[in-house]
């Protein structure tokens, strides 16, 4: 296998990890009402509450919360099925890199600035809405993690370019940097 597939399988693998991440984080936010039932379960059973009384406190809260505006104001859910919806959207965004990557870096490079746009986020409206520090720190794993393999994906498309622009004949090479 020459360089060049050998990237170009790279990039595609990491791309396609990067989506199916994408697509499943956005999935969750469809049900949540019974994800966070079955979350409360989960953690009764596994004695959390004696372990960790903040985070079930915040959990059962959270389900309270949920439970209501699911059964008074459930118009208020469709904002995180607008959060899904973005999701998939994006997903599908990451198409042009996975078909031609060293055209589309772009749409990598909008992604990391979207993750590291998570950061401020949930530094700014966290308090604003009464998240709990730790659960801010939580979401904001997710640019931290979100970056990496987009990072991963952005050096390889670079490499990728280069050794393209290396094996271009003279006069192709001219006419791009012309």
């Amino acid at each position: 296998m020459s360089d060049r597939a050998a990237l170009l399988k790279g990039i595609r693998a990491w791309l396609a990890f990067f989506v199916v991440c994408l697509v499943l984080s956005g999935a969750t936010a469809f049900p949540l009402v019974h994800e966070l039932r079955w979350t409360e379960d989960l953690l009764r059973a596994l004695s959390v509450p004696e372990q960790l009384p903040g985070l079930m406190d915040w959990i059962e809260r959270v389900r309270h919360g949920l439970d209501t505006a699911d059964a008074e104001y459930p118009f208020i859910l469709y904002g995180t099925d607008w959060l899904a919806f973005a999701h998939l959207v994006i997903a599908v965004a990451f198409y042009g890199p996975y078909r031609d990557p060293v055209r589309n870096i772009w749409v990598v490079e909008f992604g990391m600035i979207a993750c590291a746009g998570i950061i401020p986020l949930a530094l700014i409206c966290g308090p604003i809405r009464d998240i709990p520090f730790w659960w801010s720190v939580i979401d904001m794993s997710f640019g931290v993690f979100g970056v990496i393999p987009l990072y991963v994906v952005r050096q390889r498309i670079k490499r990728l370019e280069a050794l393209t622009e290396q094996s271009a004949p003279p006069a192709a090479a001219a006419a791009v940097s012309g």
